[in-house]
């Protein structure tokens, strides 16, 4: 029989020790050992997170402001519906700009607006007889009543003036721009306006520069005026 067989049934010899699994404590240590490359990694990353929350600049202080919402005409009255509120950084917000839309609802365009323009000083005229910087308002009286019905606040029209006894007539006033009419004045019967003899028919108030203003006084006494609507 071979030795090594023999040596193993020896009652002499101890039995071999049982193998024992190292404490969890132990592994535990042994994994986080393993792992520290990765552990310093997210901790200097942490670490720098916080550092660029600290350095980041705080956000700039806004304003609201009014814009308007969708595109408008010269000479038309703002609504509700054409207003929206912005809030911008101050550094940037013009100036003279109101912050709430009541504050422009019922005032006019004095020039077209389009969507996202803010309602800075000059763009807007009372609710009155105004029309855009360096214009005059004129009230005309045209010879047909139903076309002069069909006209509204922000067309532009050719004032034309025709004498009975004259063939081909003359524009007195060019892309004048229609304004709305006062209701209180709708209805009322007008001596002073450019054009034909009294009438309860609503004049048209358009703004005009002064020297077409004065040239609708001259035609008025003798020639009957036409708008012709124009881009």
């Amino acid at each position: 029989m071979h030795p090594d067989r023999l040596d193993r049934h020896r009652p002499d010899r101890p039995p071999p020790l049982a193998r024992r699994r190292p404490p969890t404590s132990l592994r535990l240590r042994a994994v986080l050992w393993r792992a520290r490359p990765v552990l310093l990694a997210l901790a200097v990353a942490t670490v720098g997170v916080g550092v660029l929350d600290v350095l980041r600049p705080a956000p700039p202080p806004t304003v609201d402001v009014v814009v308007v919402a969708r595109a408008v005409r010269a000479g038309t009255a703002l609504e509700g519906a054409d207003l929206t509120v912005r809030t911008v950084p101050v550094a940037v917000a013009p100036d003279g700009v109101p912050a709430r839309t009541d504050a422009a609802v019922g005032r006019v365009a004095a020039v077209d607006l389009t969507r996202g323009t803010p309602l800075v000083p000059g763009v807007l005229v009372g609710a009155g007889a105004a029309g855009p910087p360096g214009t005059v308002v004129a009230t005309v009286r045209l010879a047909d009543d139903a076309a002069a019905a069909l006209l509204g606040p922000g067309m532009r029209v050719d004032l034309i003036a025709a004498a009975p006894d004259d063939g081909d007539g003359r524009v007195v006033a060019s892309r004048a721009l229609v304004l709305p009419t006062p209701p209180a004045r709708a209805a009322e019967p007008d001596m002073s306006a450019f054009g034909a003899g009294p009438t309860t028919a609503s004049p048209v108030l358009v703004a005009v520069t002064p020297d077409e203003a004065r040239a609708l006084v001259g035609a008025s006494a003798t020639a009957l005026l036409s708008a012709v609507v124009v881009p």
